[in-house]
């Protein structure tokens, strides 16, 4: 089983959007995935939340980290095949004090470990900030995919998580960035494109666009390429997921 990350420090990036969409291409490409929400605003849960049993199975912060709840009775049906999901639970906002608790021991690798027989992919849609779950997540993770909109603070936010990884000894190598929200009208989007800054070696091709059909998901609540197989943004989405599932990016999935 292989484990991917959307991740920024900043909000509003279109991190829950691509989370979304690339476990939806995966799924069709009949990939078992499991979509975690661990954002506790919820967004991925939104977008399928008209599936499955409602607060029932939602998993509590502190009954996880305790043991009281295994972490599969928390998964839900999202009505795609191959595809289920975590919903997010308001609990989640207190997850840091749960886990520091537990030292540094890798909670969340621990849940994550028995559901390798059924599933061949998890994505995590993560919440911005850079904490112990934070953490966690980098460590358990084989690719953490980061969106930047491309202005100078979304940069500066990717140096503060390149500080935050070099402070706690994660493998820098799995963090690949990707350009999110692009508006091709304004200069600085079009020279960060074609002039990528060298810190961003690991650039992922191509680029999502600041596209009305994203937006569209919250009222549809379906994948981009449900709707609108042949729009700029389906196309992009594909490419990210041909990224990560061929050529030199590829994971083993």
């Amino acid at each position: 089983m292989k484990v991917i990350a959307f991740h920024n420090l900043k909000g509003g990036v279109g991190k829950t959007a691509a989370a979304s969409n690339i476990a939806a291409l995966a799924a069709e490409a009949g990939i078992p995935t499991l979509l975690w929400d661990l954002d506790p605003q919820g967004a991925v849960s939104w977008y399928f939340g008209n599936t499955g049993d409602g607060h029932s199975r939602v998993p509590k912060a502190g009954k996880l980290v305790k043991g009281k709840t295994p972490i599969g009775k928390t998964i839900v049906p999202t009505g795609i095949d191959n595809l289920d999901l975590i919903p997010a639970d308001v609990s989640f906002r207190n997850i840091d004090l749960q886990l520091e608790k537990h030292g540094d021991r890798n909670t969340l690798a621990d849940w994550l470990e028995p559901l390798g027989e059924d599933y061949g992919l998890v994505v995590l849609d993560c919440p911005p900030s850079l904490s112990r779950l934070a953490e966690q997540v980098f460590r358990v993770s084989d690719r953490v995919l980061v969106p930047l909109v491309p202005t100078w603070l979304s940069l500066n936010s990717w140096h503060q998580m390149q500080s935050f990884i070099a402070d706690k000894k994660v493998d820098r190598r799995k963090f690949y960035p990707f350009w999110t929200m692009v508006d091709r009208r304004k200069r600085l989007h079009r020279q960060l494109l074609e002039q990528p800054p060298k810190e961003l070696e690991q650039l992922m091709p191509g680029y999502i666009p600041y596209a009305s059909d994203v937006e569209r998901m919250g009222e549809l609540r379906q994948p981009v390429h449900w709707f609108a197989p042949r729009s700029p943004a389906a196309l992009a989405y594909r490419l990210l997921w041909r990224s990560l599932s061929k050529g030199k990016r590829a994971l083993d999935l």
